[in-house]
């Protein structure tokens, strides 16, 4: 009998241990708690923190973390994304998705030729590959990073990509929209009041339009392309877009 029950300790011991390895996201990791949001709290996600505060303008930090924090609301309102996401990358993705908006002069963050969302996740993941902690992820875990950010201004893609770049989208996402997907408006307003938005369209606005001044064929057939149109002299996506090269390159 003895022998049985030490049996069943440690098969019991072992399935546990099998638990934390395949779900190293959830609540065993430290956690705090910000505009009444638990949030995870590791040594990477409060240096991809730190530095996102480095890298950006006051707009641009609230909104990254209105953004991470309504992502973290919609994971916690659905049992399924509680038990899947891996919370560290949904962090380091929300955290640094704008990085590509940095306008620090000769910003090392910001290329000539990329849009801002490669920019940003070559950014995040650069981050990763050099921070201490980040060094030990793996390749996949670095690659949804990586295409979180990439892709969180195409809901039309990452709604079919895994739970993290998803959840990374809708977070975002919904500072332009308001509650999503079970966050109640009493939540929402409180990041928002922690977290204010004022300034925010005026902010992105002149974003935009710089993007479109200083790296125009990047926002040629996208969505900031009516930036623009409407703000910048001589800008012209003629020659730049799908359409055109289609008529002008077939018979």
């Amino acid at each position: 009998m003895l022998a049985f029950r030490k049996l069943t300790h440690l098969l019991t011991l072992a399935l546990l241990a099998l638990q934390v390895e395949s779900s190293p996201y959830g609540s065993n990791l430290p956690h705090r708690t910000i505009a009444g949001v638990s949030v995870i709290d590791t040594p990477v996600v409060r240096d991809a923190h730190a530095f996102a505060l480095q890298h950006s303008s006051d707009f641009v930090y609230k909104h990254v973390m209105r953004g991470w924090l309504f992502g973290a609301l919609i994971i916690q309102h659905n049992a399924t994304l509680r038990a899947k996401v891996d919370l560290e990358v949904h962090a380091v993705a929300a955290l640094l998705h704008d990085l590509g908006w940095d306008q620090t002069p000769g910003s090392f963050l910001v290329s000539h030729d990329k849009r801002f969302e490669v920019d940003g996740a070559i950014a995040a993941r650069e981050f990763l590959r050099t921070n201490k902690h980040g060094k030990r992820w793996s390749e996949r875990r670095v690659q949804l990073v990586w295409d979180a950010i990439a892709l969180h201004s195409l809901p039309s893609i990452y709604q079919y990509k895994e739970f993290e770049v998803q959840i990374a989208g809708k977070g975002i996402g919904s500072d332009f929209q308001g509650p999503v997907l079970g966050v109640t408006k009493r939540e929402y307003d409180t990041v928002v009041a922690e977290f204010p938005s004022t300034g925010m369209r005026n902010g992105l606005n002149g974003t935009f339009i710089w993007l479109c001044q200083s790296k125009p064929a990047t926002t040629y057939d996208t969505w900031m392309q009516p930036w623009g149109d409407n703000y910048v002299s001589g800008y012209s996506a003629v020659g730049g877009r799908t359409f055109d090269r289609i008529f002008n390159n077939f018979p």
